[in-house]
Formats: structure tokens, C-alpha cells, sequence
């Protein structure tokens, strides 16, 4: 590009909501598509055929056993009763829906849902909820106890900016709460939102161990579902693309493959990202991010595949110097990163679904359905995106001096992110190119509500319970104690109020790699995780000559420097989770009693921050 077409490009619009940037930025992603001549290694992803989608949606939710002549022993099947009223539709409508494909095809029907529990068509909802999708006697409990944070749906409506989680967000819709004071997004105003702090504590993605993690992007892709067919939208999934592998490449490789390359060079540092993306962005950080025009101006075409080709050869030798790199070049590389992934760091199967958020104007509705598609994401893309987005987040706090406001980093990243080099869209003139247009305000809220979307909603982490306590339970689909066990999930109000404040008494946190006794506490209505980690802080104190040559660290003074230490409740119905430091333990030894609780550090994690 001459001098005078980056001149122009670094011209801020006058106007804040204009799309010029984006235009520009889509331009000039036809022109390096065009002449790299670069073959991409993907089949274009395609749509499915009838029945295809529903097909494949109930395999990914773990409930393909509904419509096959697979055992009806399958301990999936479970996830059927912990499903809310809302959710229990969603799978209904992909049965009907795959019925009356496969009828079309073979002239058999799949299995309804309803003769899963019962021979005479009961459906789920009418032993779980009343009429209204709201449950009956109490949201949905663990071992028959439920927790103060989830008595009603009455409070959800009570503080315009608090993002509520203790209630499924389809039921919330269902009921139509918040309406009256419902905040419309806009992009010249956006709120800040906190996330309700129950008595549960929030729990992050990085919180739950990943045998938790694993069961939560199928209750996320059930949720969603049942968001979007709530909000009347349609929630499209494409086909996985067929990719070949590729070797000795950084750029055009998938995510997998490159952190398995990752590893085999380094295998005493895992990484959750790209270790190519991390040094892109920690160059941009060092110093792009007070570069006026810094992801708008397009740094030297020639010089960025200079770099590319470069980094092929040196990278993982650690050959390759950053200091001499521009920073414009820089944020070419990153873009050029994002663009030729083989399919897109949002996935090929739900890049529709994040593009569909657009027609959702209720902000809140809006975040709940970004947090949710983001727990769908694999690990690889789902952290991966958190890197990224936290990068933009810098990069948009440095606006007095870069003057990049968030919506400019918005309309420049969003065709990145969805005009990718997988779809082969040479012409953005389509209606790709519009489709992208509209999901820049899209990633302006993922930017904006970041730290909300790596939120795991209370009402999941309670489904993930109920899947735990039930794993080695493989009754048959009709087996009258699965019937029964459904009439019994919800237990009598005033009973749980009461089993509350019964719960009194000590326990045992057991913290061996610091002492050699366990430590007690006197569980109380008021004590929390942070409470239960001061006494130990302050037991330890006292015992300092235990500590010679161990794992806390003596200053030069003479004084102990602790680790980071974390609460965690492990075992029970949970395989292991860190505590929010503002969890009631009463509550938490309610919805989980055979669980123990143990003080650890937490584990180091190495990505950019």
C-alpha cells in the first residue's frame, strides 16, 4: 500500500458509529486474499442437510441414544432430568423435527421423549414446572437441598445492571422478566453490568476441573438452544469442514495442531494459546499500544510476508527478534493470524449462531447468549478468544493516545473474525460481507462484558451436579425409578428452609500440604471461603518454625510470604472446584455434603493477562 492510501487509512472517522473502518478493513482483506495465491487446506463448511442438524445436535448434546437403536442403558440419557421446562422443549423440537425427516426418508419414527419416562406421553415438564416455566416448588436442588441465592425468580427482576445466573437464562425469557425495565443495547452506551453474587459464589471456566468442564458445552448447547427458540431466532450450525494437516507452518494451521507443536517443542511450558499469537501480542503490547491508528493502519504488505516467512523458519528456534518489528506490521500479523486460521476461531458449526446475536437487542439477553456460546467453544478456541479479547481490551484503553475507540477495534477485528479464509469468500460484496457488518456491535459486547462471558452460570454448575450424583445410575428409559426420582428432584419449600438452618457443626478442611493436621472451623450462617483461609493464614502464623523448607517463601526480614492460596471443595457431586472467596459454606455444604474441602494453591496457568 503508498503512502497516501495509509494516510488515509489512519484518518480517524468524525463520526463514532461510522463504518468506514470497516469497509476499509474488508477491502483490504479481498486485496491480500487475492494476491497470496494461497490454497486454503478446508473444505468449505457447508449446511446440513434435513435431519442433518438435528441429527448432529443431539449427538453433541449427549442425547443421540433417543433416536438410534443404541441401548437404552446409556448413561447419558441422565442428562434428560436435569433439564428445565424450556430446555426439555428445545429437545423435543429437534425429535419432532428429526421425525419428520427421517419419516420422510425411511417411514420410521425416532423416539419420542415422552416415552422415555412414560409410556402414556407425559412429558418431562409436567413433573419438573407448572405452566408458566417457572418450577413449581423451588428452581432446581441438589440432594433435596437448595441454597438462599436460589429461592424465587422474583429478585432476578430487582437491579437493572446485575446479570443474574442462578436461573436458566431461557426461563428467565420464558417468563418475560425484565421487560419493563429491559436495557436495549446500544453501542454509543454501554452499562456496566455485574454478575449477581450469590451465596454459591460466581464460578469461572477456570475454576471447575476439566471432568467438570467437559459435561458443560452440552448443557451450554441445550441452553442456548432453548434461549434462541425462546427469542424465535434460529440457531444454525454448519458442518464441520474436512481440514488437512498441516506441518513446520504457524499461519493457516488449526488451533489443535498448533498447540500440539507447541508442546512437542516446549514441552516443560504448556500454553492454552498459540505460542506464535502470544508473542504477536506481547510485541503489540510492548510497544503498539499507544501507536496512533494501531490495527487500522495496514503495516508494509511485502514486509508482513517477510516476517510470515521469517517466522516459519525461525520461530520455534528462537531466532526471530521482535524489537526491529513495526508495530503496524505487527497488528498485520495478528489479523493475518486470525483471517487464515482453517476455520474460525469462533468454529465453523457455530459462527452462524454468534452472528444471529446481532438481532438480539436486549443487552442482558445479548451477554447471556455470548456466555453461552463461548462455553460451547472448544478449550483451544475458548481461550484463545479470552486472549484476544483481553488484548483488545488494552488496546482500547489507550484510546487518548492510540485513538482507537472501542467501536473502531470493533468494525476492524469483526471481519477478521468472520471473513475468514475457510469460507473462501473472495467476494465480500455478499452476503458474508453483511452478515459481518452487523456483528461488529457483536464484538464490541464480547470486548465490553469479557469477563462475564468466561462466567459458568450457577443453574449449569447445578445441572453438572445432578450429572455427577446420577453418573453410575444406568437405568433404562423407562424404568419407573427414573420416574420417580423426577417427581422427588424438587422438594417441599419450607423442608429446605428448614434443613438449612440445621446445618451447624464442624468441619474438616483438610490442608496437609501445609500442616500435618487438618484444620477446623465452626460453620456458621456467615462464614465464607475467605474466612476459612484467614484462620488458616492466621494457624500458620503461629506455628512458624513448621515452616523451614516449605511452601511458603521467607523474605530477607524474616517475614512469610504465602502462596496463593484457594479454597476448594473436592469430591461429593463435584470432582473439584475453587471457591469464590465469598462463598457461604452453610449453602455450599447444603447442595454438596459428602464433598470435602481442601486449601490449595492454585494451579499456574501461562498466558497473557
Amino acid at each position: 500500500m503508498n503512502q497516501q492510501q495509509t494516510s488515509s487509512c489512519s484518518k480517524q472517522d468524525p463520526s463514532p458509529l461510522s463504518m468506514n473502518d470497516f469497509w476499509v478493513e474488508v477491502e483490504h482483506i479481498k486485496q491480500t486474499q487475492d494476491s497470496d495465491g494461497e490454497e486454503n487446506n478446508c473444505s468449505e463448511p457447508s449446511t446440513p442437510e434435513e435431519g442433518e442438524a438435528e441429527e448432529d445436535w443431539l449427538q453433541d448434546t449427549g442425547l443421540s441414544p433417543l433416536i438410534g437403536n443404541q441401548t437404552t442403558e446409556e448413561e447419558n440419557v441422565i442428562l434428560l432430568t436435569t433439564l428445565t421446562r424450556t430446555q426439555t422443549m428445545a429437545v423435543q423440537k429437534r425429535l419432532d423435527s428429526y421425525s419428520r425427516s427421517l419419516r420422510k426418508r425411511t417411514k420410521h419414527s425416532a423416539r419420542d421423549v415422552r416415552d422415555v419416562f412414560d409410556k402414556t406421553k407425559t412429558r418431562i415438564s409436567d413433573c419438573l414446572t407448572d405452566g408458566n416455566g417457572i418450577f413449581k416448588s423451588a428452581p432446581p436442588t441438589v440432594n433435596g437441598k437448595t441454597s438462599k441465592s436460589s429461592n424465587s425468580l422474583d429478585k432476578v427482576s430487582e437491579t437493572l445492571n446485575t446479570f443474574y445466573t442462578d436461573v436458566a437464562y431461557s426461563e428467565q425469557a420464558a417468563v418475560g422478566l425484565n421487560i419493563e425495565n429491559r436495557m436495549v443495547w446500544q453501542p454509543e452506551t454501554l452499562p456496566n453490568i455485574e454478575i449477581q453474587k450469590g451465596r454459591l459464589g460466581v464460578t469461572r471456566v477456570s475454576d471447575l476441573s476439566p471432568l467438570d468442564m467437559k459435561q458443560v458445552p452440552a448443557l451450554a448447547l441445550i441452553e442456548v438452544t432453548a434461549l434462541f427458540d425462546i427469542l424465535d431466532l434460529e440457531l444454525k450450525r454448519n458442518k464441520t469442514p474436512k481440514c488437512k494437516a498441516t506441518e513446520n507452518k504457524l499461519f493457516g494451521v488449526m488451533l489443535n495442531n498448533l498447540l500440539e507443536y507447541d508442546q512437542k517443542r516446549f514441552p516443560h511450558t504448556p500454553t492454552p494459546i498459540p505460542l506464535i499469537l502470544q508473542e504477536i501480542m506481547k510485541c503489540l503490547e510492548k510497544k503498539g499500544l499507544d501507536v496512533q491508528g494501531i490495527l487500522r493502519i495496514p503495516g508494509s504488505q511485502t514486509r508482513i510476508k517477510s516476517l510470515k516467512q521469517c517466522l516459519e523458519q525461525r520461530f520455534y528456534d528462537g531466532l526471530f527478534g521482535w524489537d526491529d518489528v513495526n508495530p503496524h506490521d505487527a497488528s498485520g500479523l495478528l489479523k493475518l493470524f486470525l483471517r487464515e486460521l482453517p476455520t474460525p476461531l469462533l468454529t465453523a458449526e457455530y459462527l452462524p449462531a454468534f452472528t444471529a446475536v446481532q438481532k438480539i437487542t436486549d443487552l442482558k439477553q445479548r451477554i447471556q447468549a455470548l456466555n453461552l456460546l463461548t462455553l460451547v467453544l472448544p478449550e483451544p478456541n475458548r481461550q484463545t478468544l479470552k486472549a484476544l479479547l483481553g488484548f483488545l481490551r488494552k488496546v482500547a484503553s489507550h484510546e487518548k493516545s492510540n485513538l482507537m475507540s472501542l467501536w473502531n477495534i470493533s468494525t476492524i477485528i469483526a471481519p477478521n473474525l468472520f471473513l475468514y479464509r475457510g469460507n473462501n469468500s473472495k467476494n465480500p460484496e455478499g452476503g458474508e460481507k453483511l452478515q459481518a457488518e452487523g456483528v461488529a456491535g457483536v464484538v464490541m459486547t464480547m470486548v465490553h462484558y469479557q469477563d462475564l462471558l468466561w462466567t459458568v452460570p450457577t443453574f449449569l454448575v447445578s445441572q453438572v451436579r445432578k450429572l455427577n450424583e446420577n453418573s453410575s445410575k444406568r437405568y433404562g428409559f423407562g424404568d419407573r425409578r427414573i420416574r420417580n426420582f423426577l417427581r422427588k428432584i424438587h422438594t417441599d419449600k419450607e423442608k429446605n428452609e428448614k434443613n438449612h438452618t440445621e446445618a451447624s457443626k464442624h468441619v474438616k478442611v483438610g490442608c496437609s500440604l501445609f500442616l500435618k493436621e487438618t484444620l477446623h472451623v465452626e460453620l456458621n450462617e456467615g462464614l465464607k471461603a475467605k474466612d476459612v483461609l484467614q484462620q488458616f493464614r492466621k494457624q500458620v502464623t503461629q506455628h512458624l518454625w513448621q515452616w523451614v523448607n516449605s511452601a511458603a517463601l521467607m523474605k530477607c526480614n524474616g517475614s512469610f510470604e504465602f502462596p496463593n492460596l484457594d479454597l476448594y471443595e473436592v469430591g461429593g457431586n463435584i470432582s473439584e472446584r475453587c471457591l469464590d472467596p465469598n462463598t457461604y459454606l452453610v449453602d455450599l455444604q447444603n447442595v454438596n455434603p459428602t464433598g470435602e474441602w481442601v486449601i490449595k494453591p492454585r494451579p499456574p496457568v501461562s498466558h497473557i493477562s
